[in-house]
């Protein structure tokens, strides 16, 4: 079983930054992908980045390409999401989980999650 736990969410101005981190905590020996995803209100939830806690490759969604930034710190157990220049439609509760599969299959589901924290962008 594996654990995690979302925080750093708030409400922001649009232009603003955020930095969300994700606690991961049990048995995170077969854990590859650690993924993060957002659902806005009345919106399906959309895979937004990943990183290989195996290589420590990262991917995208073209949403965010060029504005956020995930990384671990592997002596903490935690994985980061920083988020520059946010927009209104950023809104939304952010969701960690996690998977043994690679980021490649990330969007397809996991099998882990966090509880989510939310993120409000006002204009």
């Amino acid at each position: 079983e594996v654990q995690l736990v979302e925080s750093g969410g708030g409400l922001v101005q649009a232009g603003g930054s955020l930095r969300l981190s994700c606690a991961v905590s049990g048995f995170t020996s077969d854990v590859d992908a650690i993924g993060w995803f957002r659902q806005a209100p009345g919106k399906g939830r959309e895979g937004v980045s990943c990183i290989s806690s195996k290589d420590g490759s990262t991917s995208y969604a073209d949403s965010v390409k060029g504005r956020f930034t995930v990384f671990s710190d592997n002596a903490k157990n935690t994985v980061y999401l920083q988020m520059n220049s946010l927009k209104p439609e950023d809104t939304a509760v952010y969701y960690c989980a996690a998977d043994s599969s690679p980021c490649l299959y990330y969007t397809f589901g996991m099998s882990y999650w966090g509880k989510g924290t939310l993120v409000t962008v006002s204009s």
